[in-house]
């Protein structure tokens, strides 16, 4: 039998501590840390995706993480042949490849392969269906269209441009046809066996308000960090074009709104924690499919801190090692 590389993978909601969390054990366990974030592999794109400073690397190598800039549409595809290189690198020095992120696609991705082609293993879609969805989108607009997309396949709409009508059609027309979301049949296309032996440490809250009130609190410091100030330097320099899967970034769109002129500061804010609760919410569903060690930060209605949370997890990797 030939030995998988042992990897640790940390997911989650965003604000939920995972960063912090992954640091502490990359500390512990002599391991560098690779991102699993859609948008922390933009350069230029700091404030908003929360991207760690290098004081908050404290000198933990950090990998996966500027890799392109934002004009460019990257994709999961792209996504795991980056990573997989890195943790071969990190393997190959005798460390330990620590997972860090809260985009379950990438993860996905990296740990299954995977064709993530457009087809999703559905042939047979009529000419009809998709003539209906291209008539529809040249009537109402294609973000009319992406809207349609956004209510069966938030997950999907969250990655595919309202401008790429193609892909928004196709992923349409896997649930119109099949009555299954193509995030859903994606994972159902997943083929052999993981490249990896890796345990997903899951961070979950009992009291989703103090993850809330987490979220929104880091949306203020990020205004206070200067987030106005990045979407505007990134969208004059041509950086930001909205054709782009870095312009609909949570963060990014909404102030984009505000830079252009069309809302005021305050409701762009408000429409970022709006839009931020909701993607948390869409990433402990999705984190809730994997297997392996779930940590729950309040417990009895006290915060556990960054050290007491590894603690926890390092001593339930020693008990599933025995």
């Amino acid at each position: 039998m030939i030995n998988k590389p042992q990897i640790l993978a940390v997911g989650g909601a965003t604000a939920s501590g995972k960063s912090a969390l992954a640091l502490e054990l990359a500390r512990r366990l002599d391991g560098e840390i690779v991102s699993c974030d859609s948008m922390q592999i933009y350069r230029g794109m700091d404030i908003g995706t929360a991207k760690p400073t290098s004081d908050e690397m404290a000198g933990i190598p950090h990998h996966m993480i500027d890799v392109c800039d934002p004009e460019v549409n990257y994709s999961a595809a792209d996504y795991a042949a980056g990573a997989a290189a890195a943790i071969g690198d990190i393997v190959g020095r005798g460390k330990i490849p620590i997972i860090c992120g809260g985009t379950g696609m990438y993860l996905d991705a990296l740990l299954r392969p995977t064709s993530f082609s457009e087809s999703s293993g559905i042939s047979d879609l009529s000419d009809s269906l998709r003539s209906a969805l291209q008539e529809f989108a040249d009537t109402n607009g294609n973000e009319a269209l992406h809207a349609r997309l956004r209510e069966v396949d938030p997950d999907s709409a969250e990655v595919i441009h309202p401008n790429n009508v193609k892909r928004v059609i196709r992923a349409l027309e896997i649930y119109l046809k099949t009555g299954k979301t193509k995030t859903q049949t994606d994972r159902e296309s997943l083929i052999g066996e993981s490249p990896y032996d890796c345990t997903v440490v899951t961070l979950d809250y009992n009291d989703r308000e103090i993850l809330y009130q987490r979220i929104n609190r880091r949306v203020d410091l990020m205004i206070d960090g200067g987030l106005v100030e990045e979407v505007k330097r990134l969208y004059d320099n041509g950086k930001l074009p909205e054709c782009s899967t870095a312009a609909q970034a949570i963060g990014y769109k909404e102030m984009l709104f505000f830079v252009k002129g069309d809302v005021t500061l305050e409701f762009a804010t408000e429409l970022i924690k709006k839009n931020t609760r909701n993607y948390a919410k869409r990433q402990i569903t999705w984190f809730k499919r994997y297997d392996g060690i779930r940590v729950v930060p309040d417990k009895g209605g006290i915060l556990h801190s960054v050290s007491e949370l590894a603690d926890e997890v390092i001593a339930k990797l020693n008990e599933n090692n025995k």
